[in-house]
């Protein structure tokens, strides 16, 4: 055997190794293969939830995030305004009442985003997760830095939001399926607590109260039409356009 031969043979070997060890990775963590399977086990179990609630399962749908009480809302489009599907306990996410600021900070974001099918990612090592999109055009335009705050399984967090995995298995697939029925991108709005007057005024000594009082408007205006507004940047704030 040539020393070309060789290193031809040992050059092929380690493809065809490194290929099996992506297999087992991907076989570990939760790609494809596994998603299928969850999917079989998941959708027809959240299909009966739908069709009990008179939902439509591959509706559009709206999320909300209140980090006081660990709870992330899942709405669905029911005609022209959206219902509350279900109400889902976060295990955990990182830091205090307030927007994130900056890499490494490891605080969980407030403020309004948009996820589409892009930032869904089946081989999270979190077990499944979507990225919220951190930082959008109103963090920017404050210097605020961060990446890849996902919402996510595994109950753990690192300025992310923990769900069990039961909790983002059904989350995840019924945000894939009404992306996958035309659904552009579905809106999440994270809000540091509820947002009534009374809450507000018992945080009035924060430093972080104008910022709140901004998310309230948008917090009031889905509240008071039942459709997630449109929001953008200006001039430093959130503005926001009447469905």
């Amino acid at each position: 055997m040539t020393l070309r031969t060789t290193l031809y043979s040992a050059a092929f070997a380690a493809v065809v190794i490194a290929g099996a060890a992506v297999y087992l990775l991907r076989s570990v963590i939760p790609g494809t293969a596994n998603l299928d399977v969850v999917r079989e086990i998941v959708v027809p179990r959240v299909e009966i939830q739908f069709a009990d609630r008179g939902l439509r399962f591959g509706a559009p749908i709206f999320i909300r995030i209140f980090k006081s009480s660990s709870e992330l809302e899942l709405w669905v489009q029911e005609g022209e305004r959206f219902s509350l599907f279900k109400t889902y306990p976060i295990c955990s996410y990182s830091g205090d009442l307030g927007p994130k600021l900056m890499e490494g900070d490891r605080q969980s974001p407030e403020g309004f985003y948009s996820v589409s099918a892009g930032q869904l990612n089946p081989y999270s090592s979190y077990h499944l997760s979507f990225n919220l999109g951190f930082p959008n055009r109103y963090d920017r335009s404050h210097g605020r830095t961060g990446s890849f705050l996902m919402v996510h399984g595994k109950c753990v967090s690192i300025g992310c939001y923990a769900m069990t995995d039961r909790g983002i298995e059904e989350i995840y697939l019924i945000a894939e399926a009404a992306l996958k029925s035309g659904q552009g991108a579905f809106d999440v709005h994270i809000f540091p607590f509820r947002m009534t007057e009374t809450a507000l005024a018992e945080h009035a000594g924060s430093p972080w109260i104008g910022f709140w009082e901004n998310l309230k408007e948008g917090h009031d205006l889905f509240e008071s039409e039942g459709i997630p507004p449109r929001t953008k940047a200006v001039d430093g704030r959130y503005a926001f356009v009447d469905p």
